[in-house]
């Protein structure tokens, strides 16, 4: 089997790894270098470095829509493309071009969570189970037919970064078990109910957002959602505060929304139903800290009121 593999961030590499175990790998298509840390500089992909130490021919398009990426992938004669987090949505064109199209590997258990950020949105909306589905790809948005799907609990407390690295290995798996079968024919896909789908579309700054009058769970479904990155986010003084941890607490004190109480050596954040322990935030311009060196250094008192 030649394969050619879609990806581009850490959560990709496993399953790439692992596809060079059960197939000839013709190519890696990931996106471009792009500028990151405080300098900027140009910083290759997680799937880039990997397809180089396997020393495998490695294409970074800016464009998939013009033609070039789909005439590469007729030069590599592959017999199906394989893609994971590769962060662009294909044409056509390029769906078709191995002999057995393109196969993707969605963070979610389908027709849940069609969308760019399948995994956040399953921890925001509380759920307890998430999962891999490989399936055959269309020009819809994940609405292909699904090969298999493998199930995944997520833990109370868990978050986005820890469920991601699962997730991951859990791809890989995938992969090694379930790929060479739907290549041999051995598995056939069956058409999703879109009666039952859910979305997880692209996250915006607003979505980090937390209103305080929200029950306490809500809002740690949220910051767990989204940690280590984007992170939710409030105020305090005129200054964004990134909140990176919270836990739940069994037994809380009655607080306005918003409002912090200092019980040392825990600090408690009013709610609209119930109260959270703050365990770490990022206040802006300032390094990472938890909630009682933000008390011991004035960041936070007792009695403040997060979010204006």
């Amino acid at each position: 089997m030649r394969a050619v593999f879609f990806g581009t961030p850490a959560l990709a590499v496993p399953a790439l790894l692992a596809l060079s175990e059960v197939a000839e790998i013709a190519g890696v298509v990931c996106q471009p270098d792009r500028p990151a840390g405080r300098g900027l500089s140009d910083r290759a992909p997680a799937v880039k470095v990997a397809a180089l130490a396997l020393d495998v021919p490695l294409y970074q398009p800016e464009k998939v829509r013009n033609g070039e990426l789909e005439a590469w992938l007729h030069e590599r004669r592959a017999d199906v493309a394989l893609v994971l987090a590769y962060g662009r949505i294909l044409p056509r064109g390029v769906l078709v071009a191995p002999r057995l199209g393109s196969i993707n590997l969605h963070a979610s258990l389908l027709p849940k969570y069609r969308g760019a950020a399948p995994i956040q949105w399953a921890i925001i909306q509380g759920e307890r189970e998430t999962g891999i589905s490989l399936m055959q790809m269309n020009e819809g948005l994940d609405t292909g037919p699904v090969f298999t799907r493998h199930r995944l609990a997520i833990a109370a407390d868990e978050t986005f970064g820890a469920v991601a690295e699962r997730l991951a290995a859990l791809a890989a798996e995938v992969v090694r078990a379930d790929l060479p079968r739907v290549a041999r024919g051995e598995l056939r896909a069956e058409a999703q109910n879109d009666d039952e789908a859910s979305f997880a579309p692209l996250l915006e700054r607003a979505h980090g957002k937390i209103d305080w009058s929200r029950p306490a769970p809500a809002i740690h479904d949220l910051v767990r959602g989204l940690s280590p990155r984007p992170s939710a986010h409030t105020s305090i003084q005129g200054k964004q505060l990134r909140v990176l941890e919270t836990r739940r607490l069994r037994a809380a004190p009655p607080l306005r929304p918003g409002e912090v109480r200092v019980e040392r050596p825990r600090v408690v954040i009013g709610t609209g139903e119930g109260a959270l322990e703050l365990v770490r935030a990022q206040l802006e311009g300032k390094r990472e800290l938890s909630a009682l060196e933000l008390v011991n250094g004035r960041a936070l008192a007792d009695g403040a009121l997060l979010g204006g």
